[in-house]
């Protein structure tokens, strides 16, 4: 019985998955029908639906991130602005950069590989200034953490820009005939994919080999500053591709607010999928379902009546308290003090 306990509780997404179950628990008792499912137009209602849809965005986020944190032992903290650049871009582009739109003036596919692009460039760079520079990743992602927005706000002008087309709210909407949001599939296409490439090629291997020793790995021939690189490069599409759903939502970029925080969310979702983040090994479906918890926290923390601006302090806690629980020095008091539990029993049962 205690090697089966042992087991469950040994297994890395035991973890995880009790806060996920916490945080649902916690809505189904504030919100009795929480897990009801509607249809309305043919298309699924529902708090669980609301969930998953708007985590969408957070997961690929996560995604991205949890390769970085695993390569670098950083975290990319300018995600958030990166996906207002991509979603400024896009929107320029196929609306002539004027602030209101109601006509295409450039194909929705060359806005989106726009989108794209503007995320690759911002991951390469942040991956050449931590993989070849050597920056600190927490230092090397603040310049466009920084200054991300007001790039943003130079492809605006400075405005709201809008696209009153049906179909560029499709995206982050609901395609006709198709129950699910189309969010949630655009973020199950790219944990597909990043799960086919990390397991069907030995890059998934390398990225934890550099995680855990970089120099190590370049010692037995591995090309270290490349595959930090391409980790942080990776992290700037997915933040691209977040950054036109966040768009489509709301038809709109608002370079102030789009993507605002979510990289305290991305970093949260990572660190609560039971990744280290000090790198090296990681869990994928780790973070898609630390990204869920997150989405799902918040829906209960709004309906506990805190207002959004409240939000990340509640949320800096809940970080805290994990990166504790993953601290070695935690763990080695945790181990002396079950050790010495255990003696001063036995001490008394020889008495």
């Amino acid at each position: 019985m205690n090697n089966t306990l042992k087991k469950i509780t040994g297994y890395r997404l035991f973890l995880p998955l009790v806060c996920l179950a916490l945080v649902l628990l916690v809505n189904v008792i504030k919100t009795p029908n929480f897990f009801a499912i509607s249809i309305q137009n043919g298309v699924f209602y529902g708090y669980i639906v609301d969930v998953i849809n708007r985590a969408s965005e957070l997961v690929i986020l996560a995604v991205g991130m949890t390769l970085v944190v695993a390569a670098s032992g950083g975290t990319d903290i300018s995600v958030g602005a990166v996906s207002a650049v991509a979603g400024a871009v896009a929107i320029f582009i196929i609306g002539g950069g004027e602030a209101s739109t109601d006509f295409y003036h450039a194909p929705y596919i060359l806005g989106f590989f726009a989108a794209l692009l503007a995320g690759t460039l911002c991951g390469a760079w942040n991956g050449f200034l931590v993989a070849k520079m050597k920056i600190q990743p927490m230092v090397a992602t603040l310049i466009l953490f920084t200054a991300g927005r007001g790039i943003a706000q130079l492809i605006t002008g400075g405005n709201i820009l809008y696209m009153r087309v049906d179909s560029f709210k499709q995206l982050g909407g609901f395609i006709q005939g198709v129950p699910l949001p189309t969010p949630v599939f655009v973020a199950i296409f790219v944990v597909l994919i990043t799960l086919f490439i990390l397991k069907k090629t030995a890059l998934g291997l390398y990225i934890q080999t550099v995680g855990i020793n970089a120099k190590a790995a370049r010692l037995v021939g591995l090309n270290s500053v490349l595959i930090q690189f391409l980790t942080y490069t990776f992290c700037g599409i997915c933040a691209g591709i977040a950054g036109m759903i966040i768009t489509s939502r709301v038809y709109s970029i608002d370079a102030n607010n789009a993507g605002l925080n979510m990289e305290l969310d991305a970093i949260l979702a990572v660190a609560l999928g039971g990744n280290s983040l000090g790198g090296g090994k990681f869990s994928l479906i780790g973070s898609v379902i630390g990204a869920i918890t997150i989405q799902a926290l918040t829906t209960t923390l709004y309906a506990m009546k805190v207002s959004a601006d409240q939000l990340p302090v509640y949320k800096a806690i809940v970080v805290i308290i994990i990166v504790s629980l993953q601290s070695p020095e935690l763990k080695r008091m945790l181990r002396n003090a079950k050790l010495q539990l255990q003696n001063g029993q036995q001490g008394k049962k020889v008495a």
